[in-house]
């Protein structure tokens, strides 16, 4: 989930969707200001994905991650 800076919406969505690893990307009202759907190998790589792509996009003010427990 993330927060970003008002307006900068769409041009964070369509960043958002050209990086490898994001399999959608949902704007939401609430909390948070969109829902990114991350399809990885390991909790490692979401975190690096996370860290060095997401967080760094210009007017991302914030990130907060949930994980998928398999049953």
């Amino acid at each position: 989930m993330l927060n970003c800076e008002l307006g900068a919406e769409s041009e964070i969505i369509e960043q958002l969707k050209a990086l490898d690893n994001v399999v959608d990307v949902f704007e939401t009202i609430g909390t948070h200001d969109m829902l990114v759907k991350l399809q990885a190998e390991n909790f490692e790589k979401i975190r690096e994905i996370v860290s060095w792509n997401i967080q760094k996009l210009k007017n991302v003010r914030s990130t907060a991650t949930l994980i998928k427990k398999d049953n």
